[in-house]
């Protein structure tokens, strides 16, 4: 949700580059909208939120979307601390409360997390993770393996995030292929929100889940569009 700035063009990472760092009117009108969006759904995954900052008016912007969408569980992530100035966070929103949410730093450079919730029966649990990670290839496959290793003994597994990297990649070169993940017929272009080209934001699901349906939804909040999953339970 790139912290609610919303771009419509690459000159907007110039021109728009302050509002990472400074207050400015149009957030909240931002996170308007996100909840305006996220509203129908069960379980949501928001990367780029800040967590309270000044550039947020001290506002945990997780929280807030959380209250506008009606969401009674919302969790957070803080992967850069950068004190008063931003607190560049991972998100979830749920309608049902998790049994257990835990929170892992991702291996390389710091800034990089993952959150993994588990939901239903702690004997065969759905297991939820949300990441964002690296953009070099190198770091993400460690980042990735890492992801696996804390998955291994799950059956039922959901992946949502922001994995800068297309699926064919993910689920077939990564060690992603090890988790028997649904396969991805048709790749779903996100990025960029303006003119998308690039699937690089998914919604990866274990082949034990029924898969109704996912979708790229055409709501440019930032400079990538959501993905939409179905799942049955």
């Amino acid at each position: 949700m790139q912290v609610g700035i919303r771009t419509g063009g690459y000159h907007h990472y110039l021109l728009r580059s302050w509002q990472h760092l400074l207050p400015f009117q149009a957030r909240e009108s931002a996170l308007d909208n996100i909840a305006d969006l996220v509203r129908p759904f069960d379980l949501v995954a928001l990367q780029e939120a800040d967590g309270g900052s000044w550039r947020s008016g001290r506002q945990n912007q997780i929280q807030c979307i959380a209250e506008l969408a009606g969401f009674d569980h919302w969790h957070h992530q803080v992967n850069r601390n950068l004190g008063r100035f931003a607190q560049h966070s991972n998100g979830v929103l749920c309608r049902n409360r998790a049994f257990s949410i835990e929170r892992h730093p991702l291996p390389g450079l710091p800034g990089r997390g993952m959150m993994i919730l588990r939901y239903g029966d702690p004997e065969d649990p759905l297991v939820v993770a949300v990441t964002h990670l690296a953009l070099r290839k190198q770091t993400q496959f460690s980042q990735i393996r890492y992801l696996v290793d804390v998955l291994a003994d799950a059956r039922k597994v959901v992946i949502m995030g922001d994995l800068n990297q297309e699926s064919e990649w993910l689920l077939q070169q990564s060690p992603l292929k090890g988790l028997n993940l649904h396969p991805v017929a048709d790749e779903l272009p996100t990025y960029p929100s303006w003119q998308p080209a690039r699937g690089i934001d998914h919604i990866l699901v274990s082949d034990s889940i029924p898969l109704h349906r996912i979708a790229v939804i055409d709501h440019p909040q930032s400079d990538h569009l959501p993905v939409a999953a179905e799942i049955g339970l």
